[in-house]
């Protein structure tokens, strides 16, 4: 034992430094605060339901509380056959949020650079560069933490891969098996995604290299644990990816219904909306100097003092010095075309950040690595940077979005950008390492001082003449200038010299963080030097690098994570407090019904469905029918009789002119069930969403013909006027009506179609039922007194919870089996 922990004494040395680094980082996590709050409260108006029903029921995979009704697997689900999971509470259990994201982020990094077999030290610095790369702390203080726990598993499934190319088939496949069940389980498939593409180059390289050098038989075997493992973790997942896949084809991510009157693209998402976050192609100098770009917006905007040019225009014309400032800081924080930031995303909580230190580790890796892997790192980098140009630079994206399988599902293309931010630690470290390791020190110390003089000369040309290279003027500046100008009463020149003063401003705020960027640099440079001359030891080097890019990334990360960031963790009730209209519905007891909000946010609404079953809400994930049901009939113009259909109780408008809400009663308001006299077939969607835009829907029902042969199953001669339908029961899962009728009869149900689970009983038998009024349930009713069901039982999840057992046994088997072997490998070569 005591010779255990003198082999592994400074691995545990730096485990105990990564949870001093975090406790520090993140004191206020360890307090009890959280970060993310708002995004904790719009969760939990999402799932209000699920978990008011997961309380009294075992498993509640749909809810009515937004957009109608939708399935939960994007919202919320257990998956309890799945080890991941047990591992995933496990985690959380110990370590509080975001600190479980960030020492996993730790030490799945220091576990890849030593598969690298990186010195600790250099190890444990090349961890800290990825883990506070400034997206990644970005994402958990805007709450993105599946994001954040996605990219937390990148660099621990490289490592099981890179171990098993190297010859360590059943430790790398296990280690990849169980790590990329972890990323699959994080749910956060973009992510993902873009790791795959960075693997496809690594082992397109890697077979390159085993034709050339004949070793096809070894490189195959590898392929084929790799295969294994990828497939474990498929098996151990399958309930997740089953679901997603089955209800991926019927969001807005699936193919459109409609041709003539779509307003949606024919499949995935639109190419506008998906490339709406892209990296500006000048903007990547952010990698080096963090502010180039102007910072954050919002309340993540950087804040001019008052000897700012801006604050100067006023202060000359006799504007008081307070007044002043706060005009700047007013049009700089938020005016179109005039705040500090000037690139063209809509918004952004900040640049992406890599370091001063790693990027003049990276120049000098690209110089002096001459291995395979150089070309694997320098691979991924120029795809991903492309790929995250999106409309800045689309010839590449075009060909991805229109040709990739998948990647047109995906929206925010700049975020592919967190693969790079792992490559180029890993290039900047390798280059330390293989200075170390180089007995010639004169050829790396040429290669030292040109990595110096392009790094360094080129922030001493962002420090003198920024504006040679950069314009620093926002695409959409013409818009301020107008508003100012119409703000100023038709004063253009004052709109203009704002705008100019503006400039200079954002000038001021890169110059600040270039001068910064050169120390850095300088210090990186100085360390290398000495090391190369003699006067310090290696050791010692790897610990100043590591110090150096802690502090380097802290300063920028806490402009963003600040700890006033973090809040007490509280209860939606303290915080969302219902109107008076709410309060009126809320005392509505029927079980089910919804709310038509005339003015809440279609795709972002996380207020009403706190206290209503809302036609409103917020997803990503929202049924592809159900958007373009809201988009033609209720986005521009409202079709009382969907909301009638859809039985919106109440409806909720705003008062333009004191800014309350009125509510009112609908009268005509169809109910949770009811009878039709009349079916009108049509011919396909396009026919069907106009045949909805005007009739009766408590009266006819508009019915694809498709399903033509499903209603005249029982044959419906005469209608019964005194015929009855109600719902007598209500769950989520499980909805119950009573039926009774003189005659056969055609009953709407004012619920949301989905043929992927949801399966119909008539007194205990299956029967088939179909889609009317274009998204709506429906079924043909027998003559008499009937109990009818309605229960959801997808078999995507069902079954796939079976798969995810076998496969999280075989997990844990393959893990045992391959620590077995290790410790007996380790054993006969002592």
């Amino acid at each position: 034992m005591n010779n255990w922990f003198k082999r592994n004494g400074t691995h545990l040395a730096v485990i105990a430094i990564f949870v001093a680094i975090c406790f520090f980082f993140l004191t206020p996590a360890f307090q009890g605060k959280t970060l993310g709050q708002s995004d904790v409260i719009g969760a939990q108006s999402t799932q209000g339901e699920i978990m008011k029903y997961r309380a009294k029921h075992t498993t509640i995979l749909w809810t009515n509380q937004i957009f109608g009704g939708m399935p939960t697997f994007q919202i919320w689900a257990p998956y309890p056959d799945n080890i991941t999971s047990h591992v995933v509470n496990v985690v959380k259990a110990v370590f509080p949020n975001p600190v479980d994201t960030v020492l996993l982020l730790l030490l799945g990094t220091y576990l890849l650079f030593n598969v690298l077999k990186i010195r600790p030290w250099l190890a444990a610095a090349g961890a800290v560069a990825f883990t506070f790369s400034s997206y990644n702390i970005i994402l958990l203080v805007a709450g993105h933490s599946n994001q954040a726990f996605a990219i937390a598993f990148f660099a621990p499934i490289l490592a099981g891969i890179i171990l098993t190319l190297r010859g360590n088939y059943f430790l790398g496949g296990s280690l990849t098996a169980l790590f990329l069940a972890m990323e699959i389980r994080a749910n956060h498939i973009q992510m993902t995604y873009y790791l795959l593409l960075s693997i496809l180059i690594l082992v397109g390289i890697e077979l390159y290299h085993a034709v050339k050098g004949k070793r096809l038989q070894q490189f195959g075997k590898a392929i084929a644990f790799l295969a294994g493992a990828t497939l474990l973790a498929v098996a151990v997942n399958a309930s997740i990816l089953w679901s997603t896949y089955d209800y991926g084809t019927e969001t807005i991510r699936g193919k459109s219904n409609l041709k003539q009157t779509t307003k949606e693209p024919s499949n995935g998402l639109d190419k506008e909306y998906a490339y709406q976050w892209s990296q500006g192609v000048g903007e990547s100098v952010t990698f080096l100097i963090p502010n180039a770009y102007g910072g954050g917006t919002g309340a993540e905007a950087p804040q001019i003092d008052a000897n700012s040019a801006t604050t100067k225009v006023f202060l000359d014309k006799q504007v008081p010095a307070d007044q002043a400032l706060n005009y700047a800081q007013q049009i700089t924080g938020s005016i179109p075309g005039l705040t500090m930031y000037w690139g063209n995303k809509p918004g952004t909580s900040g640049p992406f950040y890599f370091g001063a230190v790693i990027c003049f580790l990276f120049v000098f890796g690209l110089l002096i690595i001459r291995s395979r892997v150089k070309w694997w790192l320098v691979g991924t980098i120029v795809l991903t940077l492309l790929l995250s140009f999106g409309r800045n630079w689309p010839y590449v994206s075009d060909i991805f979005f229109n040709y990739f399988p998948l990647y047109n599902k995906f929206r925010a293309v700049e975020s592919i950008l967190a693969v790079a931010s792992i490559c180029f630690p890993i290039l900047a470290f390798l280059a330390v390492q293989e200075l170390i390791n180089t007995a010639d020190k004169k050829i790396i110390q040429k290669k030292l001082l040109i990595a110096g003089y392009i790094t360094g000369g080129f922030t001493l040309l962002m420090i003198a003449l920024p504006d040679l290279l950069f314009s620093f003027k926002a695409a959409d500046e013409a818009a301020g200038i107008n508003y100012l100008s119409q703000a100023f009463k038709g004063d253009t020149a004052m709109a203009n010299q704002i705008a100019n003063a503006v400039v200079k401003d954002r000038i001021s705020l890169e110059r600040t963080d270039a001068i910064r960027t050169l120390f850095f640099l300088a210090l990186t440079f100085g360390v290398l030097f000495a090391y190369i001359k003699g006067r310090v030891k290696a050791e010692v080097l790897s610990i100043i690098l590591f110090a150096i890019t802690l502090v380097d990334l802290w300063q920028i990360d806490k402009r963003y994570l600040k700890d006033s960031k973090f809040q007490d963790k509280i209860d939606a009730e303290q915080v969302v407090k219902p109107r008076e209209v709410d309060e009126f519905i809320l005392k509505d007891k029927d079980p089910h019904f919804r709310v038509f909000d005339a003015g809440a946010d279609f795709r972002s609404d996380t207020y009403n469905p706190f206290f209503h079953k809302s036609i409103t809400g917020y997803s990503a994930a929202r049924l592809k029918r159900y958007e373009e049901l809201y988009l033609n009939q209720l986005s521009s113009t409202v079709n009382h009789d969907v909301l009638d259909m859809l039985n919106a109780k109440y409806i909720i408008t705003p008062d333009q002119k004191t800014g309350t809400a009125n509510m009112q009663a609908n009268r005509t308001a169809c109910g949770n069930a009811w009878f039709v006299n009349s079916i009108n077939y049509v011919k396909d969607a396009d026919q069907e969403m106009n045949a909805i835009s005007s009739f009766d829907p408590k009266a006819e029902a508009m019915v694809d013909q498709q399903y033509k042969k499903i209603v005249e199953r029982l044959p419906v001669t005469a209608s019964d006027p005194n015929a009855t339908i109600k719902l007598v029961s209500y769950n989520p899962d499980h909805m119950v009506y009573q039926s009774g009728s003189t005659t056969n009869q055609v009953a709407v149900f004012s619920e949301i179609y989905y043929n992927k689970g949801w399966t119909m009983l008539i007194d205990g038998v299956e029967q088939p039922y179909f889609r009317a009024d274009y998204l709506l349930r429906a079924a043909t009713i027998p003559l008499g007194n009937h109990k009818i069901e309605f229960v959801f039982h997808p078999t995507s999840y069902y079954a796939g919870e079976k798969i995810s057992l076998i496969g999280s046994i075989l997990l844990v088997l393959a893990l045992a089996g391959a620590i077995f072997l290790e410790t007996k490998k380790k054993k006969q070569v002592a």
